[in-house]
């Protein structure tokens, strides 16, 4: 599903990287991969922090049905379909 960019080298969306869908909640999360096309790393109201991880790193840190989003991004191999109860993956 890799879709080129602008086609000038600047960022864009580059590839889906899955379909997460909460199933307590009935919530669907698209994923997508992209790169970025300037300026630098801030927080917002959104974020707290910014950091650059390790996949050993994203695991620790993060839950994992917010890890696993990272780490199908990584992987390339998407797009991926994963389901999870809100805290943890659903494997079928």
């Amino acid at each position: 599903m890799d879709v080129p960019g602008d086609g000038r080298g600047q960022g864009g969306f580059t590839g889906g990287v899955g379909v997460y869908k909460n199933t307590s909640r009935g919530i669907v999360a698209l994923v997508f991969r992209c790169k970025p096309s300037g300026g630098t790393e801030r927080t917002s109201d959104e974020s707290t922090a910014v950091d650059w991880l390790t996949p050993a790193e994203v695991e620790e840190r993060m839950s994992e049905v917010y890890a696993i989003r990272l780490l199908d991004a990584l992987d390339g191999n998407g797009p991926h379909v994963r389901s999870h109860d809100g805290l943890h993956l659903i494997t079928h």
